[in-house]
């Protein structure tokens, strides 16, 4: 087998490419970016949780079924919407440092 045919299959198996911190400039400011972008999301959900359970509230005291049951779904889509903003993070990384491990 050639060199250049070795080299090739080499590279089928590991090309060498693996996350690298300050390889770009910027990286701080992209982290400070999504870190904001995080965080207006926490307190628009937490906004939109208040506006839920006020419309849920509203809806059982009035008999409006059809208010209360849409102010119940929007409270579990907040709370979903709230658990994933702030598993962001973790299940990146999970999933990350799991792809690493694949052979």
């Amino acid at each position: 087998m050639s060199p250049l045919a070795e080299h090739l299959l080499f590279l089928a198996y590991d090309p060498g490419v693996s996350p690298k911190e300050g390889g770009l400039p910027g990286l701080s400011v992209l982290k400070t970016v999504v870190s904001s972008i995080n965080l207006f999301g926490i307190i628009a959900v937490v906004g939109a949780l208040a506006v839920s359970l006020g419309v849920w509230a509203w809806g059982h005291h009035t008999g409006g079924h059809q208010a209360e049951a849409n102010g119940k779904k929007g409270a579990v889509v907040a709370a979903g919407a709230a658990l994933g903003l702030g598993a962001a993070n973790g299940i990146v990384a999970f999933f990350s440092a799991l792809g690493s491990q694949v052979q």
